[in-house]
């Protein structure tokens, strides 16, 4: 067991809503064991209006915050200054908060990234994302550094942003309806919709080659489940988009052997 010292306990978050699911303070928290750092991280319910409130009442005490629905688009307008790849996604997961001035990251992109290199994936020529929201949006530039030059997005409402997103990472795009079609045979999917959205799309999911659904809770996904190729679950993406959150906040060396020993004793993929 490692000893804090006297050092002043510092504090991170994940925000959210709904957000009692997370499994972020799970993570985070094993990160702290392992680099024997006197930090406490929670789950803390925020909505979008309560967004600005919150962030200016925080102490110096406050090392940073992990954001997830549906704060990653207002957060912008409360940041100092931002990464290239917030600049790219107009998305972000993350406030690192250096004497109380609010930067703000992108590790959903990575973590998409590392996830799929798992599995071997290190390059595609073409891929389907499901869902044109944030997530959806941090998809298309993790397929765009994979070298995918080509992507059809299949939306329920028109993709205004992930549209524009593409245009700035330079992708041909395809956008289709909510409809099945485009996911066969595809070499790469990438869910980045709610549970029990894609569900309805399962049967066409059978010779998807590599597919990465983004959801960890409820998992296995019905939509997950019926693909024959590799599957990717959420928990993966989670892990490892955690891990470069803990180097952002902590300037140390995610522990990430210990944050997916954390992992695996909770949930699986």
């Amino acid at each position: 067991m490692s000893s804090h010292g006297a050092a002043p306990q510092r504090r991170a978050a994940v925000l959210g809503r709904p957000i009692a699911h997370s499994l972020s303070p799970l993570l985070h928290s094993a990160a702290y064991d392992a680099l024997g750092l006197n930090w406490r991280y929670d789950a803390i319910d925020i909505g979008a209006q309560e967004l600005a409130g919150f962030v200016a009442g925080l102490g110096p005490e406050w090392a940073g915050l992990s954001l997830t629905m549906p704060l990653k688009e207002i957060a912008l307008a409360l940041l100092d200054s931002r990464s290239e790849v917030v600049d790219l996604t107009g998305v972000a997961n993350t406030i690192v908060l250096t004497s109380g001035i609010p930067v703000g990251h992108n590790t959903d992109v990575g973590g998409i990234i590392a996830a799929l290199g798992e599995v071997g994936v290190a390059a595609c020529s073409s891929a389907v994302v499901l869902g044109g929201g944030s997530t959806g949006r941090s998809a298309l530039a993790a397929v765009a550094a994979l070298g995918c030059r080509r992507v059809t997005v299949v939306s329920r409402s028109e993709p205004v942003a992930a549209l524009e997103v593409a245009s700035r990472l330079g992708l041909e795009v395809d956008v289709t309806g909510w409809q099945p079609g485009p996911l066969l045979g595809a070499e790469l999917v990438i869910s980045a919709v709610p549970a029990g959205a894609a569900d309805g799309f399962a049967s066409y999911a059978k010779d998807v080659r590599v597919l990465l659904d983004v959801v960890y809770d409820p998992w296995p996904t019905e939509f997950a489940l019926s693909c024959e190729g590799t599957i990717v679950g959420g928990s993966r993406l989670l892990l490892h988009q955690a891990a470069a959150q803990v180097m952002l906040m902590t300037g140390q060396e995610a522990p990430l052997a210990a944050m997916a020993a954390a992992l695996d004793a909770r949930s699986s993929p």
